[in-house]
């Protein structure tokens, strides 16, 4: 076992997290052979079948089971001591993949990128726009980025923002038909809802002080925040949308928020997650410390 080093440990680990020879190749960028040579190696190493091969992929044996533990606690150990010396020494870099969503990753994440990299020039982002949940061992995601309640045991989650919702139209559309003062006139609107989510079209309503949720019928429907927005600032009616995305757009002019004494606007966290064993990684703590203070920085008044 002496003859093995840190690299095929970590390359065993991602076998196990991916399943499947071809994927660690395309991750490393190296052929299929090179890797089963690695893996045979370090069955050699240690003595041991670690994985038996089929056409449906592979399976860890008991000893391949125990080595993978082995591999995850040099990992986190390894991962501490980097850690120490970039604390030290404030050179982090390196590549981070982020998963989140392509509304959030268009008006929030892009926008922070320049200030991340002026802060960490060897830092490198590589960004998974997609609306589903990616499983971020197998996918090799280092940080998602998801609103509401996203914890399982499997990740470690921190809080790093929050968002509220409320209605906003654009200037043009207001002079047009008018800027409703009470919920009751949005009967008179064009209204913009989601096809895909449909509880974020029960719009919230402080009404005499009661909490009151109404379910709105859009004249325009769509499952994509991003259509959402292009909808709204092209005029064509009212849209319940994130402050956060909604924030610069009014700060720019270009939106208004509306029956905002009306609105029932709770408060919903965002969430950085992380896979346990990786959390400590340097390159991770720095940009999920960085996104947070983001956060902070561009959320709006209540």
């Amino acid at each position: 076992m002496r003859d093995l080093v840190f690299d095929d440990m970590h390359l065993f680990a991602r076998v196990a997290e991916l399943g499947t020879l071809s994927a660690v190749a395309r991750e490393r960028g190296v052929p299929v052979s090179q890797v089963s040579r690695t893996l045979s190696r370090i069955e050699r190493a240690c003595s041991a079948r670690l994985v038996h091969r089929s056409t449906h992929g592979l399976l860890l044996t008991a000893e391949g089971e125990t080595f993978l533990d082995y591999c995850h606690r040099v990992g986190g150990t390894f991962s501490e001591l980097e850690a120490e010396f970039a604390r030290k020494t404030r050179d982090i870099g390196g590549v981070v993949r982020l998963a989140v969503s392509p509304s959030m990753a268009h008006y929030m994440i892009v926008p922070s990128l320049a200030g991340l990299t002026e802060r960490y020039p060897r830092l490198q982002v590589d960004i998974h726009a997609d609306d589903r949940l990616v499983d971020m061992a197998r996918e090799g995601v280092d940080i998602a980025i998801r609103t509401g309640s996203t914890h399982t045991e499997a990740v470690i989650a921190r809080e790093i923002g929050h968002h509220s919702r409320y209605l906003y139209a654009s200037p043009q559309y207001l002079q047009r038909h008018g800027t409703p003062s009470h919920p009751d006139e949005l009967a008179e609107h064009k209204l913009i809802t989601n096809s895909a989510a449909l509880h974020l079209n029960r719009w919230p309503f402080l009404l005499d002080g009661e909490p009151v949720a109404r379910q709105m019928q859009g004249h325009y429907r769509t499952a994509s925040t991003g259509i959402m927005m292009s909808m709204v600032l092209n005029h064509l009616g009212i849209c319940r949308c994130n402050d956060l995305i909604a924030a610069p757009l009014v700060a720019e002019g270009r939106l208004v928020r509306l029956l905002e004494s009306h609105t029932d606007a709770k408060h919903f966290p965002i969430y950085a997650m992380m896979q346990p064993q990786r959390h400590r990684l340097p390159k991770i703590k720095a940009c999920i410390d960085y996104w947070a203070d983001w956060f902070g920085s561009i959320q709006p008044s209540s």
